[in-house]
């Protein structure tokens, strides 16, 4: 049976860093007035270098189209679930299995109300059922969710060994009102960043939770996530194994997520290239990974 606590692909590779889009954060991209059709999003997303793409899963009459694309351009695949119950998640398992090719299940468990022992014990009740189907699956930091409250997903962190996160600390960020400097949330985003399995990349301050960081990233915001986003790959890294995959998700949503003016006839646009920051985005992280390999590197040398 295959552990659901970490991505490992059963190679002798090193231990890496895998870059997937959101296909969420692809919706109404595109240029000249026209979205992007499926098949061109696939196009522009191999063509910026990400290897593959996380999604909810395909509807049935969609399935075959996703399979062709995904074997055409040779991307993994990792779904993003809702479950509320162990029988919503034996539902999704079972899609999963159905539809092949998924690398690991991201969930955000709902909802905000559950808490406490009965949120410890569902979150138990998934992980469980993942396991024993042999399926990694990870649990997102995010608002209206299980995780809504910082305080309390660092509890549940510390009751279940097992549990590992998808990393999304802009949601934390905007509903605490955070200005990244000083902050006592530090320590509780330590806890956190302890069990990384994966990132989503999105920067937000303590009013947005998706703002604009400018072409080269000089938002003063950027340097605090990238030292809690270094965190957590320098976690990672320092137990993985061979055949050990992290995913980054650049993870940068439509409106209402990306901030938007209106202009003329009440018309609605978005007031930064949302595209172009997703491959900043990823450009930070690449370079976040170099330095944490290097310095692993340099450290086995100096031993």
């Amino acid at each position: 049976m295959t552990s659901n606590y970490h991505l490992n692909d059963g190679s002798s590779l090193p231990p890496r860093m895998e870059l997937q889009q959101s296909w969420w954060a692809m919706i109404g991209l595109g240029e000249n007035g026209r979205e992007w059709t499926m098949e061109e999003k696939f196009e522009r997303i191999a063509a910026a270098g990400f290897t593959g793409i996380s999604a909810t899963m395909p509807s049935e009459q969609d399935i075959l189209e996703w399979h062709r694309l995904l074997d055409k351009y040779q991307f993994t695949f990792s779904t993003v679930a809702f479950p509320s119950s162990k029988s919503d998640m034996g539902d999704i398992l079972e899609t999963v299995k159905q539809f092949g090719r998924v690398q690991y299940i991201n969930s955000q468990v709902m909802d905000a109300f559950v808490v406490g022992d009965k949120a410890v014990q569902l979150l138990q009740e998934l992980l469980e059922a993942s396991a024993d189907a042999g399926i990694p699956h990870f649990i997102e930091t995010h608002r209206g969710r299980i995780t809504q409250d910082l305080l309390r997903t660092t509890d549940y962190v510390r009751a279940l060994p097992q549990l590992q996160l998808i990393i999304d600390l802009s949601h934390y960020v905007v509903a605490g009102e955070l200005d990244g400097a000083g902050s006592r949330a530090e320590a509780e985003f330590e806890v956190l960043l302890e069990r990384t399995a994966g990132i989503h990349g999105r920067i937000s301050n303590g009013e947005q939770v998706q703002i604009d960081i400018g072409k080269s990233g000089s938002h003063p915001m950027v340097d605090h996530f990238k030292r809690w986003w270094k965190k957590g790959m320098r976690n990672w890294y320092a137990n993985a194994v061979p055949g050990d995959i992290l995913s980054f998700v650049p993870e940068l949503g439509p409106p209402g997520y990306a901030i938007t003016r209106i202009v003329e006839e009440n018309r609605e646009i978005e007031t930064t290239d949302r595209w172009q920051q997703a491959l900043l985005l990823k450009q930070i992280a690449e370079e976040l990974w170099e330095e944490v390999v290097a310095e692993a590197v340099n450290k086995s040398v100096v031993r």
